[in-house]
C-alpha cells in the first residue's frame, strides 16, 4: 500500500489528476496549516479564512485535470491563495466605497428631509401665531414680512398713517417675541 504522507508534490499531483483521493487528501493535510496562517495573516478573519481555503481546495479538485505535472505544488497553492486574497480585498474596497457613497447619500438626503420637514414645522408654527395677533395689526405685519411693502405703501394701502402702521408691527413684533421666544429671532434670521 502507498504511503502517501512519503510521496513528494510531483507524484501527489500525478495521483491527483487521475482522481486519487488519497492523494488529495495528503495534499490538503499537508498544506493546510501553512496556507491557513498565510492567509490569516493577510485576512484577520478566520471565518473568512476558512471560507478561502475551502473554496482553494474545492478549486484544486475541481480543475485538478488541468494542473500541469511540472508545477510547484506549494508556489501553485500560495499563488491561488494570493489571487483569492486580493480579490477580496479588492471586493471590500469596492463594497467600503459602495456602503461609504450609500451613507453619504442617506444622510445628506435624510439632512434635506429632516430640514425641510423642521421648516414646514417651523412656518406652521409662526403662521399660528401671526393668525392669533389682532385682525389690523396682523393684516399690517403681513403687508410688511411677507409681501415686503414699506410703512408708506401699507399705509397708502390700509388708509392709516405711517406712525400707525410702524406702532402695529413693534406691537406684532412684541407679541410674537413672547408667544415665540427665540423661534421668531431664528425665523427672521433665516427668512
Amino acid at each position: 500500500m502507498l504511503m502517501y504522507c512519503k510521496v513528494n508534490d510531483q507524484e501527489l499531483i500525478s495521483l491527483l489528476k487521475e482522481g486519487d483521493e488519497l492523494a488529495y487528501t495528503e495534499i490538503y493535510n499537508r498544506y493546510k496549516r501553512l496556507l491557513q496562517n498565510h492567509a490569516y495573516k493577510k485576512l484577520g478573519d478566520f471565518e473568512e479564512v476558512k471560507d478561502v481555503l475551502q473554496e482553494l481546495f474545492a478549486n484544486l479538485w475541481t480543475k485538478r485535470a488541468e494542473i500541469p505535472v511540472t508545477i510547484n505544488l506549494s508556489g501553485y497553492l500560495y499563488t491561488a491563495l494570493r489571487n483569492r486574497i486580493f480579490n477580496i480585498a479588492a471586493h471590500q474596497k469596492v463594497a467600503s466605497k459602495y456602503v461609504e457613497s450609500l451613507q453619504n447619500f442617506i444622510n445628506e438626503d435624510h439632512c434635506i428631509a429632516d430640514h425641510l420637514i423642521r421648516e414646514k414645522e417651523f412656518t406652521l408654527l409662526i403662521q399660528k401665531e401671526i393668525d392669533a395677533l389682532p385682525p389690523r395689526m396682523r393684516a399690517v405685519f403681513e403687508l410688511s414680512r411677507k409681501s415686503g411693502l414699506s410703512h408708506k405703501e401699507i399705509a397708502n394701502q390700509l388708509d392709516i398713517s405711517e406712525q400707525t402702521v410702524s406702532k402695529q408691527i413693534t406691537n406684532a413684533i412684541k407679541t410674537l417675541k413672547v408667544r415665540l421666544g427665540v423661534l421668531l429671532i431664528l425665523f427672521f434670521l433665516l427668512f
